[in-house]
């Protein structure tokens, strides 16, 4: 495949228009294209309501100095707001249409069987959608090896982290394809094969269902578990990723903890058999130089110093450093 040059968002909701955002702000020329078809006033009246929420987004960005009032121009001017009818000579060139559209799916089955008689063959679809897996989607178009769902995180044009997801017929220069175009326009894709919930919406399922869980259980107030999460949990994961902190612990520790968890609190914490595997294989992590990663070639003294480096200056980002010897200025 040709290096993705010509992009169409297709679907202008809340995703669409923070995605044709991204790739405007890249320098590419986007087409975001109306899903429904709408007589020549409605769709009028709707471009004018899509051009309207784009200058606010925009300009919400300008409020909090991520981007200059020139840039706001030059983006509003990359991003054509065009018909379905209008979209049809554009779509025969892209080399990537991002679809996202309701997630119903009829809609979905509508707007791709649509889509397919306009694209060409080696053209990349990828699907924003977050509860239709990839094998759904494939069915829905020809050439179901150029299909791939792309899972953004709202807002779109803010979160770098892009989820690909693929399916045994995704061809892998689809994927490499795709996932070289994101990275070239400053994003960080992952790659996940097709199960359901993605990687970031399982994990934090899990999370925002315990927090309210424990609410509901009057363990604490939802201020003081926001706190915990803001100062403690997110601090430490946005240096260390969750399977690299359980290397750092220990897996071992995770595991007995899990154990103790499970007996007072129930099923849910029960420990996944990779964890009780990795301890029978004394893969428990950075003091056995195996876990989930290989640190047989770490300086392990040095990557531990830079990992508190980082902590310590995201400590200092938030305004979270205690203050020096208090007690002695007063």
């Amino acid at each position: 495949m040709n290096p993705i040059q010509q992009v169409a968002v297709l679907g202008a909701g809340r995703m669409g228009k923070a995605i044709a955002i991204a790739f405007a702000y890249a320098g590419l020329n986007v087409a975001l294209i109306d899903a429904r078809q709408r007589t020549e006033a409605e769709f009028e009246q709707y471009q004018a309501q899509i051009q309207t929420d784009l200058k606010q987004e925009l300009q919400l960005l300008e409020n909090i100095q991520f981007i200059q009032s020139e840039q706001t121009v030059f983006i509003l001017d990359q991003i054509k707001i065009l018909s379905r009818e209008a979209s049809i000579s554009v779509l025969a060139h892209c080399d990537l249409v991002m679809e996202g559209v309701p997630e119903v799916r009829q809609a979905k089955e509508d707007i791709f069987t649509w889509l397919d008689h306009y694209i060409t063959p080696t053209c990349i679809v990828a699907s924003t959608t977050s509860t239709f897996l990839v094998t759904d989607i494939a069915h829905m178009i020809s050439h179901p090896e150029r299909v791939v769902n792309a899972h953004w995180l709202n807002p779109a044009y803010l979160i770098p982290l892009v989820e690909l997801s693929r399916s045994k017929q995704t061809s892998d220069e689809a994927v490499n394809t795709l996932k070289s175009f994101l990275q070239a326009i400053g994003k960080v894709p992952v790659v996940c094969n097709a199960r359901a919930g993605y990687i970031v919406p399982r994990i934090q399922a899990l999370a925002m269902n315990e927090a309210a869980r424990m609410v509901e259980e009057g363990v604490a107030s939802a201020e003081d578990i926001d706190i915990a999460i803001r100062t403690g949990f997110g601090l430490r994961f946005s240096v260390l990723g969750l399977l690299e902190f359980i290397d750092w612990g220990g897996g071992d520790i995770l595991y007995y903890a899990s154990q103790y968890l499970q007996q007072e609190l129930g099923e849910r914490y029960r420990t996944p058999e990779i964890i009780a595997e990795n301890m029978r294989q004394q893969r428990n992590g950075l003091r056995e130089k195996q876990g989930f990663y290989n640190y047989q070639q770490v300086d392990i003294a040095a990557y531990k110093q830079q990992v508190l480096h980082t902590f310590s200056d995201r400590i200092a980002a938030n305004q979270l450093k205690p203050p020096f010897n208090i007690f002695n200025q007063q």
